[in-house]
């Protein structure tokens, strides 16, 4: 093999591709990129049997031909290549060198026979939705991924695509995000589960415009295509939650509040909280103003800010952290927080309409009035 290209752009799809590469494994082709010559185009693809990414470059093909190369050494180098074009040769026995300039190295390739093959999508009516609003989408409710749970099901994001609507629901035994967008869609009715390693990868490979993203669904992978790559992934199998069944159908307190307002008092009453899973944030709402405060070995903080508040006064607690990533995700100015009582999940939604809902677990409060 034997290519000239552009030394910025092949560095940039390395460092995009090595998302996808495994750091420790017992097969070493997985922790190398896998180059594929052919008639000027440059194939790169990275795959830890999880997740893969691949994407084409343009380049000049003096000779056709294939190899692997560790991934973390190649991207290091080409980050400190002095010239704007870069030669890349590779001999029968997996020699690779690589030069720039004056600059040269030579690496020891693997065979590309060694590298494993990555899994097609097929089947299915794909999905095209703006990059930015699957971005907001994601970032709206990944924060709720479980981290620990142990059913691997809840380490990823679900998909429920119906006709003309996505819904993209996380759970974590403490909180739940929903988050609902009108999309172009005529399919059946159709259920599955992402990784949230994958859509992290998704995030970090999009950009804040109008452009589409492609996605493929078959029975054990999904497909992204974005940007000039391509992220594959297999999906997560097992019973996710019954989410619906977690969601309070009614409530005594019906609490409108701008969300700014609130997140930064709950930010500044947990200065004083240094362990969040044993002391909670308490929240008074009554008389259309909510109280806030914190009581810690450290000392203690309060604060008020205004709100309606309309239905019975409810004095609750909460986990710092999980009431903040709820009220981060929020996108409108102002927001609904429906109580049943203190020992019940909240539910925080938009005034209007129904595009996002989190809900977040109370704890218990020393010393309750």
């Amino acid at each position: 093999m034997k290519i000239i290209c552009n030394t910025q752009r092949l560095s940039e799809a390395c460092q995009n591709v090595q998302r996808a590469v495994s750091t420790k494994a017992a097969i070493p082709s997985i922790e190398g990129i896998l180059f594929q010559a052919d008639n000027n185009r440059l194939s790169l693809a990275g795959y830890d049997l999880e997740v893969g990414i691949t994407t084409v470059l343009e380049a000049k093909t003096e000779e056709n031909g294939s190899v692997v190369l560790n991934a973390r050494l190649l991207c290091d180098i080409l980050r400190r290549l002095p010239e704007e074009r870069v030669l890349i040769e590779v001999d029968e026995h997996q020699l690779c060198k690589i030069k720039s300039g004056d600059a040269e190295f030579s690496l020891i390739g693997l065979s590309a026979d060694d590298f494993p093959e990555l899994p097609s999508v097929t089947g299915g009516m794909p999905l095209f939705i703006k990059q930015a609003i699957l971005k907001d989408m994601i970032r709206q409710t990944i924060f709720a991924v479980s981290k620990n749970d142990s059913k691997a099901v809840h380490k990823g994001i679900k998909f429920e695509l119906s006709p003309n609507n996505l819904k993209l629901v996380a759970v974590d035994g403490f909180r739940l995000a929903i988050r609902n967008e009108v999309v172009e869609y005529a399919g059946e009715d159709i259920s599955f589960v992402v990784p949230a390693k994958t859509l992290s990868e998704v995030i970090k490979l999009t950009d804040e415009d109008d452009e589409n993203i492609a996605l493929g669904v078959g029975k054990r992978h999904i497909s992204f295509e974005l940007g000039g790559y391509n992220i594959i992934s297999r999906l997560l199998d097992g019973e996710f939650l019954d989410y619906k069944a977690a969601i309070p159908s009614v409530s005594s307190t019906v609490v409108i509040v701008n969300h700014k307002l609130l997140s930064q008092s709950i930010d500044r009453n947990s200065l004083m909280i240094t362990d969040n899973t044993k002391s909670p944030v308490r929240c008074i709402f009554d008389d259309n103003i909510i109280k806030i405060s914190s009581t810690t070995a450290l000392g203690t903080s309060s604060d008020r800010i205004p709100a309606s508040v309309e239905g019975t006064r409810i004095e609750i607690g909460f986990n710092s952290t999980y009431f903040l990533d709820a009220l981060s995700a929020c996108d409108t100015d102002e927001i609904k927080i429906e109580f049943s009582g203190p020992v019940s999940p909240i539910i925080i939604k938009p005034t209007d309409g129904d595009s996002f809902l989190f809900l977040v677990l109370p704890m218990r409060l020393k010393n309750e009035n």
